[in-house]
């Protein structure tokens, strides 16, 4: 008997339009045999879309404004045998639409309300990974208020780590509102344009020397398994939002380039960092490898990556074996076993 799927995508993040393509890819990778899956496109306004808007909104690669508030129609979620919440960023991989499916009692891909929120805030995760002794860059924390009513301590906290620093939004995915700053010169504006999208912000020091980007996928739930390592290049100063989704702007190495001591470290501090925030079906972890130092550190983690056919996380299975409609079929059922 087939299984009832309910995908969601869309959502309220700005990473709207990268759900509505991974969407695409899973609709049409998912056996037809085994699933009988139904979208449903939530709008930047936080309404679910009915059938005929659905259906536009994932050819077009955009939603219209309309549709029921996300209580009212979460009752649609009954019947199905699992939910795969294909959604990137706050109000979809942080916890909250997790929180919602479990109430519901409804299965779901995934990680689960602890595991989403503490992996989405990048504050959190640091505080996580450093209490179990996984190597990161030094950071500091601000919070809104304390920018405006003493702006002065916050610029004396961040100039302890040494310029340049990167200023970036707790709880945003995707590289938005990040910010390169080289001197004090350009802190406040940085400062300024995460605090207009979040009231944490996080400032993290540079390596001396430029690192290499290497990310690696996961996929289990108790006895999770590390997929190879993969190495991501580009000429930009980092790897901001322009760079992540322009084509050609960066290049993928399956397997990376690295000493095999060192991808075996990165794989197995993936995995320690997946258990510790209690993770569970999938997640992409994202490391800097300092070459001229040897240093491995762990930069963050992502619940929900981008899920294209060729997206990295799916990029990196296909690497270990698993085609993409198999990696498909596999969270399901491990969504399935989870609860």
């Amino acid at each position: 008997m087939k299984k009832r799927i309910l995908l969601l995508a869309g959502g309220q993040s700005g990473e709207h339009e990268v759900s509505l393509m991974s969407a695409r890819s899973v609709l049409n990778a998912l056996p037809r045999d085994q699933f009988d899956v139904t979208p449903v496109v939530i709008s930047k306004q936080g309404r679910w879309l009915p059938p005929t808007e659905t259906q536009r909104a994932l050819e077009t690669g955009q939603a219209q404004a309309g549709g029921d508030l996300v209580l009212h129609r979460a009752a649609s979620a009954e019947g199905y045998d699992a939910v795969f919440p294909l959604l990137h960023g706050p109000m979809g991989e942080d916890g909250t639409v997790q929180g919602l499916l479990t109430l519901a009692g409804i299965p779901f891909v995934g990680s689960g309300v602890l595991g989403s929120a503490a992996s989405m805030d990048k504050v959190m995760t640091k505080q996580v990974l450093a209490s179990i002794g996984i190597p990161q860059v030094p950071w500091a924390l601000a919070v809104r208020r304390e920018w405006q009513r003493d702006p002065a301590a916050v610029r004396e906290r961040v100039e302890a780590l040494g310029y340049p620093v990167f200023v970036k939004p707790a709880n945003l995915g995707s590289s938005v509102g990040i910010s390169k700053v080289k001197d004090g010169a350009g802190l406040d504006a940085a400062l300024d344009l995460a605090f207009s999208l979040d009231r944490r912000v996080i400032v993290e020091a540079m390596t001396r020397h430029k690192p290499r980007e290497v990310e690696v996928g996961i996929l289990g739930n108790d006895t999770p398994i590390a997929s190879p390592v993969g190495e991501l290049s580009f000429d930009a100063d980092f790897y901001d939002y322009e760079t992540k989704y322009t084509e050609g702007q960066a290049q993928m190495h399956i397997p990376a380039r690295l000493p095999a001591e060192v991808a075996e470290q990165i794989r197995d501090l993936a995995l320690r960092a997946f258990r510790a925030l209690d993770c569970a079906g999938l997640a992409r972890v994202d490391f800097f490898y300092v070459a001229e130092t040897g240093e491995v550190l762990l930069n963050e983690v992502n619940t929900m990556p981008g899920f294209t056919t060729t997206s990295m996380y799916p990029k990196l299975f296909e690497a270990a074996g698993l085609t993409y409609s198999e990696l498909v079929t596999r969270l399901i059922q491990l969504a399935l076993e989870e609860r």
